[in-house]
C-alpha cells in the first residue's frame, strides 16, 4: 500500500566526468545506487537543471534528484523540484559528504546548519531554513599539508576503494530505513557506533 507522503531524495555532487568518484560526489554515488536498486530512471530535465526520476521505495513514493549545477549552486535546483511537486522541506532528504566525520561513518540528522559545506549552505539559503533530513557520509579530514578543497575534490585512495561498495550499500539502507520507519528510528539504528564499523585496513605499502 502506497503512503500518501512523497519524499524528495537528493544527492549532492558536481556534474561532469572530472568529478566522478571524488569524495565530494559521494552523494551522487549513493543516489545512483538507490536508483539502480529500485529501478528508478534518472533523466536530465532542463527546467530543473537536474537529473531526476520518480518511483517507489518499499511502498513510499519518492523523487530522486541530482542537481546538475555545481555544488555551491545546488539549492535552486532542489528547491525548484520541491516547489513543483509541493514537497515540504522537512520531507527532503539530502545525502552528502562530511569531512567532520571519519571515512565510512554515517550519521542521520533531522536539521542543522551547513558546517561550511557549500551545497548545504545553498540549500539552506533557498529553503530559508535547515530543517531537512540529512545523511552525512564521512570522508574524513585531509592529511597534513593537503587543503580541504583538494581533499574533497580528490579521488578515493586504494584502501578506501576497497570498502566503498559496502559504504554506499549501507547508506542506501539508511535512506530506506528513514523512508519506511522514520528519521528517529534511522538515527537510533545508524548513528550507533556498533553499526558504523567500516574501518580501513592497514595499507600493504605501509
Amino acid at each position: 500500500m502506497l503512503q500518501k507522503q512523497t519524499y524528495l531524495l537528493t544527492g549532492l555532487g558536481n556534474p561532469g566526468d572530472a568529478y566522478r568518484m571524488t569524495r565530494h560526489n559521494i552523494g551522487f554515488m549513493v543516489l545512483d545506487d538507490i536508483a539502480g536498486t529500485y529501478d528508478i530512471a534518472l533523466n536530465k530535465k532542463s527546467r530543473f537543471n537536474a537529473e531526476y526520476g520518480q518511483g517507489v521505495i518499499e511502498g513510499t513514493k519518492v523523487i530522486l534528484a541530482k542537481p546538475m549545477a555545481y555544488m555551491n549552486r545546488s539549492g535552486p535546483c532542489v528547491q525548484k523540484i520541491a516547489g513543483y511537486f509541493n514537497i515540504a522541506r522537512n520531507d527532503v532528504l539530502v545525502i552528502y559528504d562530511d569531512i567532520d566525520i571519519n571515512f565510512g561513518i554515517l550519521k542521520i540528522k533531522e536539521k542543522g546548519g551547513h558546517g561550511g559545506h557549500k551545497g548545504l549552505k545553498s540549500l539552506i539559503e533557498v529553503f530559508n531554513g535547515g530543517d531537512f533530513i540529512r545523511l552525512r557520509t564521512g570522508v574524513g579530514r585531509p592529511e597534513p599539508g593537503i587543503n580541504v578543497t583538494d581533499h574533497v575534490l580528490g579521488r578515493f585512495n586504494a584502501d578506501e576503494k576497497v570498502i566503498m561498495d559496502k559504504i554506499v550499500t549501507r547508506a542506501r539502507e539508511a535512506v530506506v530505513t528513514v523512508l519506511c520507519k522514520g528519521t528517529k528510528h534511522g538515527m537510533n539504528m545508524f548513528n550507533n557506533k556498533n553499526n558504523n564499523n567500516f574501518k580501513l585496513m592497514p595499507s600493504v605499502n605501509g
